[in-house]
């Protein structure tokens, strides 16, 4: 059996909060977790500082591209 990589990361920015102001920050960084089922709805799984994930819509997010040292260095992929 093959051993189970450990999940890609990518950092996003929050743009928006319109319908989770308690749980997002607009200008905050945060880390997404590659997840087909949820791409395919539009939506983005996000890590929040609890480490804990939750879907929230893909508009509300940009991504932040790093370079490679950096991305080493914070081991996102």
């Amino acid at each position: 059996m093959k051993p189970k990589r450990p999940p890609r990361f990518r950092l996003v920015v929050c743009l928006r909060n319109d319908d989770y102001p308690v749980s997002l920050e607009p200008r905050k960084i945060y880390c997404a977790v590659a997840d087909r089922a949820a791409a395919a709805h539009n939506l983005l799984r996000v890590i929040d500082e609890s480490g804990e994930d939750y879907l929230y819509p893909t508009e509300y997010f940009a991504p932040i591209r790093v370079a490679a040292p950096l991305r080493r260095a914070l081991k996102i992929g």
